[in-house]
C-alpha cells in the first residue's frame, strides 16, 4: 500500500467544516461526494449541526465511532491546527487542507504551516494542500469527488495535477465539456507535503492512468523530476503547462552564459531532456489531451490533408512546414482512385481539395483511400460546412473511418459555435476536433515529437581520462580565498586537466614586456586585456588579432591602452595576454562556437552551446541542457541551434568536426559534474575547423564560488 492511498483510496471520509449553508465550500464538497457516489462512508463534522445533507453530523472527528481514513478540512486557518491534531489522535492517515491562510500569505502564515506540518509528521499522516481545491479519484472502486468544482468529469485515463485551484476548476469544466475523462485530479496548493513528484511516482504504475498532465508554477525538486519523468515518459505521455515564462531571469551574471540563462532556460532544458511535452496554455493542453485520448499514436511524420476548402488547407500545410512533419506523397494508385470519386475541379494532390460540394460520402470514401496509402502516417481532415451539409454527419463518417483505419486522424471543423457543444453529445467517441487548422497540426507535431522520444535511444555518458585531482586543487585554492575568476594561467591549467585543446599564451603585467612574451610563442599573435570586470573585451578595444611582428605588437599595445582608457576600464586591467593565432582549417573554413555553464541554485549546472563570438548575446542562438548529459543529449544540442547548417558546411565550405564539438560538450559536463565550486564559465570563442588538430578554445573565463 502506497502512503498516498490514504488520500486517493479512502474507505471513509470526514468533511471537517461541512455546512448546509448554500454557496459555501463545505457544502459544495459534501454535495460532490454524494453526487459522485463515493464508494465508502461520509461523515460531516460541524459542532453546530446535528444533521447535514440528511446525514448525521459530529461535533469533532474524534466523536466519529468508525475509523476515518481521510479528512477534508474546510475551516478558517486559525482552526486548522487543532483539527489536524484531532485527526492525528483519531488515527486519520490522509488530509486534504482546503483552507487558505498559510505560507501564501506571508511570514505569519508560513509559521502556521510549519506548525501544521510538525503535527502531520508526528502522526505519520500525508497531506495535500493547504490552500487547494481538493482531490478526485474517478476509478470504479472509489468514485470520490472531494473538490468544490461545479464540474463533474467522466471517468477516464487522464491524471491531472494543478498548483492553481482556479485553473483546476477551469480544467475540470473543460474536461467535462469535451467528455475526455479523468482517472485522478489533485489540486496541491502550497505543496506542504505531497508534491508533483510524489504524484508522478504514484501514477507511474497506476493501471488507470495512461496520460499525466501537470500545471506547474515551480519545480520543487528538479533533479527528482528529471529522474522520474525520464523513466515514466517512455510509457506514458507527460504534458506540462509551466507558467512564469514572461520575465528574464534576475541573475546578476558576469558571463555570457549567465546572462543568456534566464530563469526559464533551466526549466525548458530539463523538460526537453525528460521527454515531457511542454505547452504554453491550458487550451493547448486540452487540444493535446484530445489527440492522445481520441486517436492512435502516429507511426511516422508523413501528413496528408483532406479538405473542402483551399485556404484552410494552405494554412495547415504552412503550419506543418519546418515543425517535424512532412507532406505525404500519395501513390499514383491512390490518386487514381480518389480522382474517380471527385469532380474534375478537385485536386488529388496533397492537400487533397475535394472542393465545397464534398459531402459525408466524399469524406468517408476519400479518407478510407488516404489512410490505406502506405505513404501516409497522419491525416488531418478540414471541413468548412456549406448550408446544405450536416457537419455532424461528416464528423460521424470521419470518426467511423478513423476507427477502422488504424492511423492518426485529427479533424478541423470550422462551423457555427453550437456544433462544438453538440459533437460530444451526438457523435459517439468522436475523433479529436479543432476549430482551426493550426491547432490540429500543432497536435500532430507534438504527438510526433512524443513518438520520436519513445524511439530515441537512452544514450550513454562517456567518461574521459582526465586529471580530476589537479582540477579540484585549482578550484579549491580559489574558493578558500573567497572565490572569483581564475587567473589565465589557472584557467588554462584547468582546461588542460580535462583535455580541452587550448592555445599557447603568456600573461604579463599591464606594463610588462609583451614582445618578450611573443617571442616565447612566435608570431603571429593576438593581444588581449586581462581583467575580472572586463567581460566584453572586444567592446572596449581589448582584443587585437593578426599581429605579425614586434613593431606591430608595440603599436597594438599603445592602441589598446588608449581604447581602454577611453572606455574607462584601464584601471580594471590586471594584465595583458599574448596568445598564438589559431591557424584556419582546410580551405580556410572555421566557425566560432561557445560552450558555457551557469550553476542554477535549483537545477544545478546548466550547460550551454551555441554560435560564439562577440555577437553571442545579440544573436542568442544557443541551447541549454541540465545534468546528467548523454552522448545523445550532446548530439541534440549541436543540432538544436539555428545556425547548425553552417557547421555542416554551406556554399562549398567543408563540414567542421562536429563530433569533436560533441566531445567537448561531454568533457564540459564531466568537468562540472566532478569538480565542485564552479559557479559559471565561458569558452568563447571555441574555434572549430574540419581538422581536429586546428580546433582550439581561444578564450575562457571560469568563476569560482566562495566557500
Amino acid at each position: 500500500m502506497h502512503s498516498i492511498d490514504a488520500i486517493f483510496k479512502p474507505r471513509s471520509i470526514a468533511v471537517i467544516g461541512a455546512t448546509p449553508r448554500p454557496g459555501s465550500i463545505g457544502r459544495q464538497i459534501l454535495n460532490n461526494l454524494f453526487a459522485y457516489e463515493f464508494n465508502g462512508k461520509i461523515f460531516p463534522v460541524n459542532p453546530h449541526h446535528e444533521y447535514i445533507h440528511s446525514t448525521k453530523a459530529y461535533a469533532s472527528v474524534e466523536d466519529i465511532p468508525d475509523e476515518v481514513d481521510l479528512a477534508i478540512v474546510v475551516v478558517p486557518a486559525a482552526g486548522v491546527l487543532e483539527a489536524v491534531e484531532q485527526c492525528g489522535r483519531k488515527g486519520v492517515k490522509g488530509l486534504v487542507i482546503i483552507s487558505a491562510g498559510f505560507k501564501e500569505t506571508g511570514p505569519e502564515g508560513a509559521k502556521r504551516e510549519d506548525a501544521m506540518m510538525e503535527t502531520v509528521r508526528r502522526y505519520g499522516m500525508r497531506l495535500i494542500g493547504p490552500n487547494c481545491m481538493g482531490v478526485l479519484d474517478a476509478t470504479p472502486g472509489v468514485r470520490m469527488n472531494a473538490t468544490f468544482s461545479p464540474g463533474v468529469p467522466p471517468a477516464g485515463s487522464i491524471s491531472f495535477m494543478s498548483q492553481s485551484g482556479a485553473l483546476g476548476v477551469a480544467i475540470l469544466l473543460a474536461v467535462e465539456r469535451l467528455r475526455l475523462g479523468l482517472a485522478y485530479f489533485a489540486s496541491v496548493g502550497n505543496k506542504a507535503d505531497v508534491s508533483g513528484n510524489d504524484l508522478l511516482e504514484y501514477w507511474e504504475n497506476d493501471p488507470h492512468t495512461n496520460i499525466i498532465t501537470m500545471y506547474l508554477e515551480s519545480f520543487g525538486n528538479p533533479r527528482r523530476f528529471t529522474e522520474l519523468s525520464q523513466r515514466i515518459s517512455r510509457r506514458k505521455p507527460i504534458i506540462v503547462v509551466k507558467s512564469g515564462t514572461s520575465a528574464a531571469g534576475a541573475r546578476a551574471a558576469s558571463s555570457h552564459t549567465g546572462s543568456l540563462a534566464g530563469r526559464e532556460a533551466a526549466s525548458d532544458a530539463l523538460i526537453r531532456q525528460c521527454g515531457v511535452l511542454r505547452v504554453t496554455s491550458i487550451e493547448e493542453m486540452i487540444h493535446l489531451l484530445q489527440g492522445f485520448t481520441g486517436t492512435v499514436m502516429p507511426k511516422g511524420n508523413r501528413l496528408c490533408i483532406l479538405t473542402n476548402a483551399g485556404g484552410p488547407a494552405i494554412m495547415a500545410a504552412d503550419a506543418a512546414d519546418g515543425h517535424g512533419l512532412a507532406m505525404a506523397t500519395l501513390s499514383e494508385s491512390t490518386k487514381q482512385k480518389i480522382r474517380a470519386l471527385l469532380s474534375a475541379e478537385a485536386s488529388v494532390e496533397n492537400p487533397v481539395d475535394m472542393i465545397a460540394s464534398a459531402g459525408p460520402d466524399h469524406y468517408e470514401k476519400v479518407l478510407e483511400l488516404v489512410l490505406a496509402d502506405p505513404g501516409v502516417d497522419v491525416a488531418v481532415t478540414i471541413f468548412v460546412p456549406p448550408l446544405i451539409v450536416d457537419p455532424l454527419e461528416v464528423m460521424r463518417r470521419i470518426t467511423r473511418v478513423a476507427r477502422a483505419g488504424g492511423k492518426t486522424v485529427l479533424s478541423v471543423l470550422m462551423a457555427e459555435e453550437s456544433y462544438y457543444e453538440r459533437i460530444p453529445r451526438e457523435v459517439p467517441e468522436p475523433v479529436p476536433y479543432y476549430r482551426y487548422p493550426e491547432d490540429a497540426v500543432k497536435v500532430a507535431e507534438q504527438m510526433n515529437t512524443y513518438r520520436l522520444w519513445r524511439e530515441r535511444p537512452a544514450g550513454q555518458t562517456p567518461v574521459f581520462k582526465v586529471d580530476t585531482a589537479r582540477a579540484r586543487k585549482i578550484v579549491e585554492a580559489r574558493r578558500v580565498t573567497g572565490g572569483g575568476y581564475l587567473s589565465p594561467d589557472d584557467t588554462q591549467a584547468l582546461l588542460d586537466a580535462y583535455g580541452f585543446p587550448t592555445v599557447r599564451q603568456v600573461v604579463v603585467p599591464v606594463n610588462g614586456d609583451v614582445v618578450a612574451a611573443a617571442k616565447k610563442i612566435s608570431f603571429p599573435v593576438v593581444l588581449k586585456v586581462v581583467g575580472e570586470k572586463i567581460v566584453h573585451k572586444s567592446d572596449v578595444g581589448g582584443v587585437i588579432v593578426g599581429i605579425e611582428n614586434a613593431d606591430a605588437l608595440a603599436k597594438a599595445r599603445r592602441v589598446m591602452e588608449a581604447s581602454l582608457k577611453e572606455a574607462g576600464v584601464l584601471g580594471d586591467a590586471s594584465g595583458l595576454l599574448v596568445q598564438e593565432m589559431v591557424e584556419p582549417g582546410r580551405n580556410g573554413a572555421q566557425q566560432e562556437v561557445i560552450l558555457g555553464m551557469a550553476d542554477d541554485p535549483r537545477f544545478g549546472p546548466l550547460l550551454m552551446f551555441g554560435m560564439g563570438g562577440r555577437y553571442v548575446e545579440i544573436l542568442r542562438d544557443v541551447v541549454f541542457r541540465v545534468l546528467p548529459m548523454t552522448d545523445i543529449d550532446a548530439k541534440e544540442m549541436v543540432r538544436g541551434i539555428r545556425a547548425y547548417p553552417l557547421l555542416e558546411g554551406v556554399r562549398g565550405e567543408p563540414r567542421v568536426d562536429i563530433e569533436f564539438i560533441e566531445e567537448l560538450i561531454l568533457r564540459l559536463a564531466q568537468l562540472v559534474r566532478e569538480v565542485d565550486g564552479i559557479a559559471e564559465l565561458d569558452f568563447n570563442p571555441v574555434i572549430v575547423t574540419p581538422e581536429r588538430k586546428h580546433c582550439r578554445v581561444v578564450d575562457a573565463r571560469v568563476r569560482v564560488s566562495g566557500e
